[in-house]
């Protein structure tokens, strides 16, 4: 029998989705962000909770998850894979529908071959490079990389257009960000002027799309804030300073635990290792079965909180 486990609020997942889509407003999409086992609540858990909510797409990290997703969700809802993606996956990727983040000009023809070997049409997001400097394709590169996957438009497609804020959710100066949105705000126009008008233009992660409507465009990329927590506690401050209200956001996870043992300690004893809280007067302590091996990180000892029978 468990002595300890999580619970996952599902309906408060659903009301998270329904909170950004209202604060996205009706001509902006919501990219549900389930990675990573959907940031360790279950994706097959919760997916199909975003998609009856009407999320606009599926956004996974790795292939595996995106197939995992595929045979979960069925062929109609739209899958991106975020990261990156083996040469050596494309055929199976484009069998199944799902659409990938492209930042190389080696990986067109491969890509291409494969939507020719399956006679279908894989679809493609380009991925700039504005200021995070991990994968994505510089500015000057972009171009030739929607012409060089344009030249294969029987077989591919450019959907879209992605970037990743370095420095959004961690201070409360976003002058940086502000840097790297108007040069995907460049390229994105340079992109139009090409003749690439249909792109999905996706920039904003939770706390963009928190703070800053002009980061929205066409959809938004929301991971953490659905699982119910603010992305930081500056992003908070930033949007209690901007007078941002209405962002009821419910925690989804929950760890419990019964409780092993109560017991009374007399003023001046110490408790845990490295005697890390002494009482200040006579006090009655709850002994709970977890540490470690549970997740339970010593970092965090005499700073964490538990609610018994609602009380902190």
């Amino acid at each position: 029998m468990a002595t300890n486990w999580l619970e996952i609020d599902v309906d408060a997942f659903a009301h998270n989705v329904r909170a950004f889509s209202d604060h996205l407003g009706a001509r902006v999409g919501l990219a549900a962000v389930v990675k990573s086992d959907a940031y360790g609540h279950g994706m097959r858990l919760l997916a199909p909770v975003a998609v009856a909510e009407r999320a606009a797409l599926l956004a996974v990290g790795n292939i595996d998850e995106a197939l995992e997703l595929r045979s979960l969700v069925g062929p109609a809802v739209g899958v991106l894979v975020l990261g990156h993606v083996p040469a050596a996956a494309f055929p199976e990727a484009v069998r199944a529908g799902i659409q990938l983040t492209v930042y190389d000009e080696a990986a067109v023809a491969p890509l291409a071959g494969a939507a020719q070997a399956a006679n279908a049409v894989a679809r493609v997001h380009l991925k700039l490079e504005t200021g995070t400097h991990r994968q994505g394709v510089t500015a000057d590169r972009l171009l030739a990389l929607a012409d060089r996957i344009a030249a294969h438009g029987g077989r591919l497609e450019v959907a879209g257009l992605s970037t990743h804020f370095a420095d959004i959710e961690d201070t409360t100066d976003h002058a940086y960000a502000m840097e790297q949105l108007e040069r995907f705000r460049d390229a994105a126009g340079r992109l139009a002027a090409r003749g690439f008008t249909s792109l999905i233009r996706h920039a904003a992660c939770s706390a963009a799309a928190i703070l800053f409507p002009e980061t929205h465009f066409d959809m938004a990329r929301i991971g953490i804030g659905l699982y119910g927590l603010w992305p930081s506690r500056e992003t908070l401050v930033s949007a209690r300073d901007r007078r941002i209200a209405g962002l009821d956001l419910r925690p989804v996870m929950s760890w419990r635990a019964t409780i092993a043992q109560l017991k009374d300690v007399p003023a001046g004893a110490y408790v845990g290792y490295g005697r890390t809280w002494r009482a200040t007067r006579p006090s009655r302590i709850a002994v709970l079965p977890l540490g470690y091996y549970e997740g339970y990180d010593r970092s965090i000892s005499g700073r964490g909180h538990v609610l018994v029978r609602g009380v902190r």
